[in-house]
């Protein structure tokens, strides 16, 4: 007597197509599941997984304990099974869903920053900053467990954070214009008043002679680092304090090669990465006086996060 039929459901590993099939046995299953999905005879033999955890089913008791319409990743020769849920409740492995994933570990990391530490705020990168002021209101709620009401109130204040360095990158912009001109004004009064000036020539090689030495020299900072400080206004205010701590760690003149900058102006931008990190740091140092202070408070108080309306 044959052995009966069993229901089974089979798909790549990308999930685009989900088949139905019916086989009697292991061997007989992945015969099937070959052919209907087209996997090339050089890619076999292939492996049969659960879809749900990724479990190997290459026994032919196990396969005849397993309920109807049991669904099955087929795997060709040498492609592994990794979990990523979509929305139909199985399990694949694509690219895209790669990239989606990754975003997401990112600001769930961000809010596990959050979540021990509030302060933690004044420490991000503004790239860090929009994260979490992108992240869907519900979301965030449910991984800092937090009502949305207050959530709201926590992405308000990261935005608000970010305008502030926004703001003072633009002050800084419009009093480096005031000073340049400055500079400019007092040049061509002394030009006019000096009986003999240096040539124009002579001037260019001086400026940019040390800036065009030493470019090997090496440097630890990644390439995302260095673009933002050759690239961006303040740069000091768009890096986090784990980066600013790297620029100040940073040879002096390895970093103006870096950069191409002569040696006086990579000193200036480390001194202003200084001048932030210790903002930071004091800022931070500030807020965890203030929370020793505060009675039967061992956190920043999620409970009661600052709204517009101050308590009578």
């Amino acid at each position: 007597m044959a052995a009966p039929l069993k229901r089974c459901l089979v798909q790549r590993r990308d999930g685009r197509e989900q088949h139905g099939l019916a086989a009697s046995c292991l061997r007989e299953l992945r015969d099937k599941a070959s052919g209907i999905l087209a996997i090339d005879k050089a890619r076999e033999p292939i492996t049969l997984v659960l879809a749900e955890d990724g479990t190997i089913v290459d026994d032919e008791d196990y396969f005849l304990c397993l309920p109807p319409n049991t669904k099955f990743v087929a795997l060709a020769k040498n492609e592994k099974w990794s979990s990523k849920s979509l929305d139909s409740g199985t399990t694949w492995l694509s690219e895209s869903a790669d990239e989606v994933d990754s975003a997401t570990e990112k600001w769930k990391q961000l809010a596990r920053q959050l979540k021990d530490d509030l302060s933690n705020i004044i420490l991000m990168s503004e790239e860090d900053l929009q994260v979490l002021i992108d992240v869907p209101r519900s979301d965030l709620a449910e991984e800092l467990a937090q009502s949305q009401t207050k959530i709201q109130v926590l992405q308000d204040t990261l935005q608000q954070v970010l305008d502030r360095r926004e703001e003072e990158r633009q002050s800084r912009q419009l009093l480096e214009l005031y000073l340049e001109a400055l500079k400019n004004e007092d040049s061509i009064l002394s030009k006019v008043a000096e009986s003999e000036t240096v040539p124009r020539k002579e001037m260019d090689v001086v400026d940019t002679g040390t800036s065009s030495t030493g470019t090997s020299a090496k440097t630890a900072l990644s390439d995302q680092i260095l673009a933002a400080l050759k690239e961006k206004p303040a740069p000091e205010l768009c890096l986090d304090s784990q980066d600013l701590e790297l620029v100040l760690k940073e040879d002096t003149q390895a970093l103006a090669s870096a950069l191409r900058w002569d040696k006086q102006k990579a000193e200036a931008l480390q001194q202003a990465c200084d001048q932030e990190l210790s903002k930071r740091l004091q800022q931070v140092q500030t807020l965890h006086s203030l929370r020793s202070t505060s009675k039967g408070k061992k956190t920043l108080p999620w409970g009661d996060w600052p709204s517009s309306k101050r308590k009578k």
